[in-house]
Parts: structure tokens; C-alpha cells; sequence
């Protein structure tokens, strides 16, 4: 039966991490043995890995076009790896698929991390004698010979199985979907795939090392359950991602949107939301050039890959959901626990998460396949490299000493501090053009001689009207929306640039009626933010209220 991976993708390494593939170009049974071995003990549960026969290795990358094997090489290596697995100890059985690539026919062996670990095998293999069996594990790229160290640390993990991979005796088989395993098989385009809908769940769940457990006693692992059950909040408390909008630190004004369902689901359902209603584009345009600047207040690939991270990183047997709180200043993404004790405060402040271990083996591998994270220890450069290409402040990651719980913070970009005016612009790309400097009386928090930008200006009328009491209590007892409020800001704009301005060409600048912008005026006099100087032919207005 196919592998649920794409072949391609697994052959030249695009999703899965370089130090999970060996390339063989024979069917060396010594050496594939104790690959096996150390991708069985998956040391650092990285998720086990592959080795790949019939293509030759150079650099530790695989060498074009590959040589492949013949059937009977095939027939035999299978034969061959049958009986040497049985030297594993425990016995480990991995899974063997011939392949198709490139027309030229492939032998992968899937070895997932084994749950019986630790596991040793022969050091050499012998006809005449037993041979000294030792233990193997995976170093960087290279299977080696653990050391007295780290048969040590491969015993302190003996019988520790990740809680992603761990049976779930509160389920069943039948818990598992056919129609999101098979979804998920096209979408990576499996081999698997075209087979997925005609076979039983518990066929298709253990093709996709789904279940654990004998036909009469089998169970779904949880794994399975967070991607392939349209409700894992059934079986994991808080496994959901809230995104909390919080424009004021007194709550007023707050919007909360939760998110549950399968994993890659919900996440895929929190970032659209994120993109489609909390990021926002502003375009400068300069006089002297003809590029203009562009930049996000917060970059989506920096938000994809921390959300991800939180999403791949965090114990489902904690129920406390993720977090996503985005105030005028910062996004923060929170989820508990936090990150393995060997990174340091230093390493925090220097951008080095480097995890020794991986908290959830299967997730990884499953959100890799989506193209949803990046490789091993990458998420973190990805992000650093995100927010300093939008010219943004430096992300901040956060945790305390005891590491119960791990934050990501991303600040927002410098020109939209005074720009996240909670729904002022409803439009996701804002154009900004260069204005003429303002007067110091009219805007003393600029300075002299500072050139602002129309929109900025905006924002600025905007907070200080929302700061000043009398306006305030006027939005909250007339409960007044964000149109009414972005009215009045550009009413008071328009004043700031030309006291001489005219209701009806508000009326026309603002898209308004006649009556509607009267009726704002009216408001703006009576709270003391504009008043009349002279009569209505002749005279002006003046912005009474201090901007």
C-alpha cells in the first residue's frame, strides 16, 4: 500500500527535514539495519525518518537521475530486511513500500518513532556468531553508535511514548473520518490517495499509522484524533486558538473570536481571519522617486509561522487554549507550556530556540506535509527575518523560569502606532500621500517642521477625540459607531486644513448627505471640538479641542 506522503517531496527532502532522509544506493543490510535502529529510537523524537534505496547520496543529498532498483532487487531487499528486522531488540517491523520516480523503481522504508524504545541491533551481522548488539541513534545527518551518554538519555525516554502519539483509550476507530483522511492524502498528494475512500477506517488509519493496538483492542492515537475528527475538543480540552481584539486596555470595545475543529483547520480559519481583518498595508508615496514604501503593521508570514509554532508546540493535555491578543501596540501569541529547559534567557534575547526535543513528533510531521510550518529549528529565523523585512521592531519572546507558558510577541510597526484607530479605515490597503507640514499650534506633538502624512494626521484627531471625556461619554451613551467616529475625525481634519470649508463639500468629500454632516457639525460644536468665528457667509471654523 502507498505511503501518505508525497513521493516527490520526500525525495528531494522539500518537506521533510534533511536529517530524517538517508539516501542508499544499495541494499547494504548492515548499514539499512542500523539506520533502522536509530530512527527507531528517535532520540530527539524528531519522528523517526527514511531511508531511501536505489538512490546514490553526495553531500548528504541525493544524486539526479537516480540509478533505482530492478524487481529483483526489490524482491530481494524485502526478503532480506524481514529477517534482519527480527535482530532489532525489541522487534521492530518498519514499513516497506516500493515507489515509482523518475521511472526508475524506489524502495522507502518509513520508520516512525517506535514505541518501545529503547531499541539495539547488531554491530555487525555474522553467520557464524552472534554479534555484539549496541545501541544506534541519529546524529545530525549521520547514524552513529550511542555513547555511555546517550544510552543513558535513551533509557530515561524507555516507554515514553509523545501524548501525539500515544493511543487514546477514550476513542474508537470509527472516530477517525475517512472523508478528512482522504482530504488530507489529496491534498499532499499520497499515493495513498486514490485508494482512501474505498478502503475501511481502520485500513486507512493504519496505512496512515493512525491506530495502535491489536483488530480487537485497536485504538486511534491522538494524533489522529486533532487532525482527522471534526471535534478533538470532544477528546482535548481548550485544543481551539481564540483571537482576542482588544483596542482599549479597559476592555471597552473588545471582540473575541474562537476557533476549533481539526488542527491544520483551524488554523488555516484563525490566519484568514487574521489577514482578512487585523493586518493592514500602508502604502507611502514619495515626491522624489517614483517607488513607494509599503508596510504592514504586522507581517503575515512572521504571524503564520508563530501561530503554527504555537499550534505545533503546545500540550494538548493542558487545557488552556492559544491566545491571540492584538492591542493598538502589539500581537501576542501565547500557548503553555513553554519551551524545553535547556534554552536559556540568553538564548531567548539572542533568537537561538534550539530544542533539544520535540514536545509533538506527529503533529510536526503532519503540519509539514500542509506546508504550514518550516523544518527542524527554523520557525524562529523565519519570524526574526519577516519583522525586520517590514522594517518592524524585533519580535520579543517571552517566558518565565518555570516555563509554563511561552509568548510570542510581534510590535507593531512604528507608522502604525498611532494608526490602529479600531475600524477608522475599513479598507485593508491604505494609500497614503504626502502632505505639507503642519503648523506647530495645530499639532505641538509633531514638533516644527515635521511632515506628516495625511493619514497620520487622521489618526491623530482620531485618538485625541476618543481621549477626550465629553466625546467619549457622547460614543458610549449613543453607543455610535466607527463610521460615525471616522466622520468626525475627517470633519476636524478638513477644519485643521481650511476653516473656510463648507458643509456641503464635506457632504461631497465624505460621501455623506447634506444633513448628516450638518447634524455632525452640530455634535462637534456642542462637545467644544469646533466652533463658528464670524458669520455663516465670511467666516471660518476653528478646532477648539487641543490635537
Amino acid at each position: 500500500m502507498a505511503l501518505p506522503v508525497n513521493i516527490d517531496d520526500l525525495v528531494n527532502h522539500r518537506k521533510v527535514e534533511w536529517a530524517r532522509i538517508e539516501y542508499k544506493e544499495g541494499g547494504n543490510p548492515e548499514k539499512v539495519l542500523h539506520t533502522i535502529c536509530a530512527f527507531a529510537n528517535d532520540i530527539d523524537n524528531w519522528g523517526g525518518g527514511y531511508v531511501i534505496l536505489g538512490v546514490a547520496e553526495k553531500d548528504g543529498k541525493p544524486v539526479f537521475p537516480v540509478k533505482g532498483l530492478s524487481e529483483n532487487e526489490i524482491d530481494a531487499i524485502n526478503k532480506e530486511l524481514l529477517e534482519k528486522c527480527h535482530l532489532l531488540d525489541p522487534l521492530y517491523l518498519p514499513v516497506v513500500e516500493p515507489v515509482e520516480f523518475d521511472g526508475k523503481q524506489l524502495l522507502v522504508i518509513w520508520v516512525p518513532g517506535g514505541p518501545e524504545r529503547p531499541y539495539k541491533c547488531p554491530v555487525a551481522i555474522r553467520k557464524d556468531a552472534k554479534s555484539e548488539k549496541a545501541y544506534y541513534i541519529r546524529k545530525m545527518a549521520s547514524t552513529v553508535r550511542a555513547s555511555r551518554i546517550d544510552e543513558k538519555a535513551l533509557f530515561e525516554l524507555a516507554g515514553d511514548v509523545p501524548f501525539d502519539d500515544r493511543p487514546n483509550v477514550h476513542a474508537d476507530v470509527a472516530d477517525l473520518k475517512v472523508n478528512l483522511m482522504a482530504d488530507y492524502l489529496r491534498e499532499v498528494k499520497s499515493d495513498l490517495y486514490p485508494a482512501a475512500e474505498s478502503m475501511t477506517p481502520l485500513d486507512l488509519a493504519r496505512n496512515m499509522r493512525l491506530v495502535a493496538g491489536p483488530d480487537e483492542m485497536c485504538k486511534p492515537i491522538n494524533v489522529g484524533l486533532l487532525f482527522f475528527n471534526p471535534h478533538p475538543e470532544n477528546f482535548f480540552r481548550c485544543a481551539r486558538i481564540e483571537v482576542v481584539d482588544k483596542p482599549d486596555p479597559t476592555g471597552q470595545g473588545m471582540s473575541e473570536k474562537t476557533f476549533s475543529g481539526p488542527l491544520h483547520i483551524q488554523l488555516r480559519e484563525a490566519l484568514a481571519h487574521i489577514k482578512n481583518y487585523v493586518l493592514q498595508e500602508r502604502i507611502f508615496k514619495h515626491d522624489d522617486r517614483a517607488e513607494a514604501d509599503r508596510f504592514w503593521n504586522y507581517p503575515y508570514r512572521a504571524v503564520e509561522e508563530a501561530l503554527a509554532n504555537a499550534v505545533y508546540h503546545k500540550s494538548y493535555r493542558t487545557p488552556e487554549p492559544i491566545v491571540v491578543t492584538i492591542t493598538p501596540e502589539q500581537m501576542e501569541i501565547s500557548s503553555l507550556p513553554g519551551p524545553d529547559r535547556s534554552i536559556s534567557d540568553e538564548d531567548l534575547k539572542n533568537f537561538h530556540l534550539v530544542s533539544k526535543q520535540y514536545r509533538n513528533r506527529r503533529i510536526g510531521d503532519f503540519l509539514k506535509e500542509l506546508d504550514l510550518v518550516e523544518g527542524r529549528n527554523t520557525g524562529v529565523p523565519v519570524i526574526v527575518n519577516a519583522m525586520r523585512g517590514n522594517q518592524s521592531p524585533d519580535p520579543i519572546f517571552s517566558t518565565p523560569v518555570t516555563r509554563a507558558w511561552f509568548s510570542v510577541i510581534l510590535p507593531v510597526h512604528p507608522a502604525f502606532k498611532q494608526g490602529m484607530f479600531n475600524g477608522l479605515e475599513t479598507s485593508q490597503k491604505i494609500a497614503l500621500k504626502k502632505q505639507g507640514p503642519l503648523g506647530v499650534d495645530n499639532l505641538p506633538k509633531f514638533g516644527k517642521g515635521v511632515s506628516i502624512t495625511a493619514e497620520e494626521e487622521l489618526c491623530l484627531v482620531a485618538d485625541r477625540l476618543k481621549d477626550a471625556w465629553k466625546i467619549s461619554q457622547e460614543i458610549s451613551q449613543k453607543n455610535l459607531s466607527a463610521k460615525s467616529l471616522t466622520r468626525w475625525s475627517r470633519i476636524v481634519q478638513a477644519i485643521l486644513r481650511d476653516g473656510s470649508v463648507t458643509a456641503l463639500r464635506l457632504a461631497q468629500q465624505l460621501h455623506a448627505t447634506y444633513r448628516t454632516i450638518q447634524s455632525d457639525m452640530r455634535i462637534l460644536k456642542t462637545l467644544e471640538v469646533i466652533r463658528r468665528d464670524g458669520p455663516d457667509k465670511g467666516g471660518k471654523w476653528i478646532v477648539t479641542l487641543k490635537i
